[in-house]
């Protein structure tokens, strides 16, 4: 498969105007956002099952502190949606999509990994964690033995 332009896979809140530089607008949330009316979101596809499972979601809460070990099980979850995550591969090959959110917590935010997995970014970054977690833990069990 090609390899996807970062700029072809943008993030926008739902609540945000839609704009023809948008592409292809694909919700990513399981809720359809309150207060927003279908015309006015402007959505193009909502594919459900790329999204956070609703028991990881309620679970997760936009807990801030919940945030890594959230990124961790939604990775886990999206390992099992090769052929939905290949659909949005190819609309971003062919072209700009936004990933639409309805949520105001940014920083904390599954847009963010979903958009990672989508330009195959995710791994590089799980393995540069998953690499200084070992000299972490070895540094901590040397400070208690002192």
């Amino acid at each position: 498969m090609a390899k996807i332009l970062p700029a072809n896979i943008a993030l926008k809140r739902a609540y945000d105007p839609p704009d023809q530089a948008d592409g292809v607008r694909v919700l990513v949330d399981r809720l359809w956002p309150r207060g927003l009316t279908k015309k006015s979101a402007a959505i193009d596809q909502w594919p459900k099952d790329v999204t956070p499972s609703p028991e990881l979601r309620k679970w997760f809460h936009h807990d801030p502190d919940r945030w890594d070990e959230f990124r961790h099980r939604y990775l886990a979850e999206l390992k099992d949606k090769g052929s939905e995550l290949d659909e949005l591969r190819q609309l971003a090959q062919a072209g700009p999509i936004t990933l639409i959110y309805a949520a105001r917590d940014t920083p904390h935010l599954h847009a963010t990994v979903l958009r990672d997995v989508l330009l195959g970014t995710s791994a590089r970054r799980s393995a540069k964690a998953n690499a200084s977690a070992p000299a972490k833990a070895g540094t901590k069990a040397k400070s208690r033995a002192k």
